[in-house]
């Protein structure tokens, strides 16, 4: 195989998607019950409750507009990333700081073509899965 053609194509779990999207929400809820304990004036809390609730909410629907427009991801052996979006369209996208793969499961955070920035947890098992292996082997080789 050339190193051309080389590529890791995944589709995100929604079993995963889900996960994320409920930590995500329980987070925000436990971050607004620790700020309203905290011993400061009521208007401090009260403003800074709404801040963080503001912010967990636009986080959560910045996720959704990344998951809507993404039904796979590929990895190009030159580290190059595509998304796969709703209209059946290979997109280019950038892989963002913070992304992190293991040996089973993947944090990856990517800008898409509209500027959406979101994450995806990914998990597979090299043994049985040829695209997650092809993924480690892109991912060592390009560096995180």
């Amino acid at each position: 195989m050339s190193s051309t053609a080389y590529s890791a194509e995944l589709k995100p779990d929604p079993r995963l998607r889900r996960l994320v999207a409920g930590s995500g929400w329980l987070l925000g809820i436990a971050g607004v019950l620790v700020i309203f304990c905290l011993p400061t004036d009521l208007w401090i809390r009260m403003v800074a409750c709404v801040l963080w609730a503001g912010t967990s909410v636009r986080e959560h629907r910045q996720l959704q507009r990344g998951w809507a427009d993404c039904r796979a991801l590929r990895f190009a052996a030159n580290g190059d990333l595509t998304v796969l979006g709703a209209d059946q369209t290979w997109r280019t996208a950038r892989r963002e700081t913070g992304s992190v793969l293991l040996r089973t499961v993947g944090w990856i955070r990517l800008r898409d073509h509209r500027g959406v920035v979101f994450a995806e947890l990914l998990s597979g098992d090299d043994r049985a899965s040829p695209d997650w292996r092809r993924l480690q082997v892109i991912w060592r080789h390009v560096g995180a």
